[in-house]
Parts: structure tokens; C-alpha cells; sequence
């Protein structure tokens, strides 16, 4: 099978504005909660990123999140402080520290992630059933994550 696309230019530059208006719009559904629970937007990016990948080192986390390792550090104290993430010593390194959402966490959370979820569902319903793998997989292939 020939897995090779061809989209012209103006194509992809449409595909690009509309990640990044899904992303806008993705953002602005979870500000309204994530204000209201008292969370800064790095914050809640870093306990999504959490709840996503629950036991993921901290060193790769930093990386999916892109962040610099003092801020990643700060905004991961802030949280250690308000108890929202758990740490636990990684079994076979143990220099390694895996994050998890703490039960205070995963309450304060809830409401972000239903959401978003909610946000979601509509766009996979109006999207259609066949749609769904697709753009997931396109996701996956651009972030450069598989989530199987």
C-alpha cells in the first residue's frame, strides 16, 4: 500500500490554523474551570500531563511539556506543596521520582477533565464514528506519542 499523501500547501497551512484554533478552544473550555478550582495554567498542564501518563519519570514529563527544568521545578513544587502530586522513588532506578495525581488532585481535577472530555465527545460525534482513529492517529504522529 502507497502510504505517501499529498496535500498541497494550502492544505496543510488550513490543518495547522485549525490544531492551533482547536487547541485555543480546548484552552478557553478548561480556563473557565481551571480558574474557578484555583489553578495556574501551568499548573494544570503539568497535572494533565499527570493524569494522562500517571507514573511517567520527571525528567520525561519536563520533556513533553517542553518547559525548562527551574520552571518545570517550581510549578512541580507548588504543587508537592498544595499536596497534588504523589512521588514515588522508581523501582529499578531508584534516582528516579514517578508522579502521580494525589486523591486531593484527582477531585480538584475532575471537573477540568469533564470538560474536556464533554468538549471532545461533541467534536467526535459531529466528527463521525470513522473519523475518530483517524484523527487520533494523526495526533499521535504529530505529537510524536503513542498512546495505544
Amino acid at each position: 500500500m502507497d502510504r505517501r499523501l499529498f496535500l498541497l500547501d494550502e492544505e496543510l497551512d488550513h490543518g495547522v490554523g485549525l490544531i492551533l484554533a482547536a487547541e485555543r478552544q480546548l484552552r478557553g473550555t478548561a480556563d473557565k474551570v481551571r480558574r474557578a478550582v484555583g489553578l495556574s495554567q501551568s499548573e494544570m498542564d503539568v497535572l494533565l500531563a499527570i493524569r494522562a501518563h500517571p507514573g511517567c519519570v520527571v525528567g520525561d514529563l519536563r520533556s513533553r511539556l517542553n518547559m525548562t527544568a527551574p520552571t518545570f521545578a517550581r510549578i512541580l513544587g507548588q504543587l508537592d506543596g498544595r499536596d497534588l502530586v504523589r512521588k514515588q522513588r522508581g523501582r529499578i532506578d531508584g534516582r528516579q521520582r514517578r508522579l502521580y495525581l494525589s486523591d486531593a488532585a484527582d477531585t480538584l481535577m475532575t471537573p477540568i477533565v469533564e470538560a474536556l472530555r464533554d468538549r471532545v465527545r461533541t467534536a467526535y460525534r459531529i466528527a463521525g464514528a470513522e473519523s475518530v482513529a483517524g484523527a487520533r492517529a494523526m495526533l499521535d504522529a504529530l505529537t510524536g506519542v503513542d498512546n495505544g
